[in-house]
């Protein structure tokens, strides 16, 4: 999550950088990549400053490193629980209603990758290509075992990314006035029956 040669190697480096890492994802949460400074995300974290350098080069190589590691906390926190469900399309019911969940609680989520657009675009674009390779060849897999349509390729990975992204939007930033397991089980209907009368 840090630029080569700086990953920390002690208990107490790892400790360090994951309170810079949550500082940051608070303070650009709430005030933005350019209203936000290494100061006031150190005095969040209570690291000295030095210690940022420690690090991070810049405040661009922390939104660098923070897009990633949100990248990788969503992909922790709901990739084991599609996982562990036998059948994908339960999979995809219980991952949307963990992703649902992860999100109120990780509300900054989306203003920190939404302004990766402008701010860092690599990261933003990695950030969603990353998510549809791995979701292109989870459903490649779920396809062989005769759980989804055989046909199955990165089409379906990208709506069905989309339908999640939105549906996050809408049901974990902008509210929270439906059950998270409601929301994700007619999503779930929609992915195995669509539209059809």
């Amino acid at each position: 999550m840090t630029p080569a040669g700086k990953t920390p190697r002690t208990e107490r480096g790892r400790k360090t950088l994951r309170l810079l890492l949550d500082a940051a994802a608070a303070e650009f949460g709430e005030k933005g990549f350019h209203e936000s400074s290494v100061v006031s995300i150190t005095q969040r974290a209570g690291v000295a400053l030095g210690s940022f350098y420690t690090y991070f080069d810049s405040k661009d190589s922390l939104f660098q490193a923070l897009v990633r590691d949100m990248s990788a906390q969503v992909r922790n926190t709901v990739g084991p629980v599609m996982a562990a469900e036998p059948d994908r399309l339960d999979g995809e019911r219980k991952g949307l209603a963990e992703f649902l969940r992860f999100v109120r609680r990780h509300k900054e989520l989306y203003r920190i990758i939404d302004e990766a657009e402008f701010v860092d675009p690599p990261s933003y674009r990695a950030h969603y290509e990353n998510t549809v390779a791995g979701y292109v060849a989870s459903l490649k897999v779920a396809a062989e075992k005769g759980q989804v349509r055989s046909d199955v390729e990165e089409v379906h990975a990208w709506a069905i990314v989309g339908m999640n992204v939105f549906l996050g939007l809408r049901y974990g930033v902008m509210g929270e006035d439906r059950d998270a397991n409601e929301v994700a089980q007619i999503a779930a209907d929609f992915l195995t029956h669509g539209l059809k009368r």
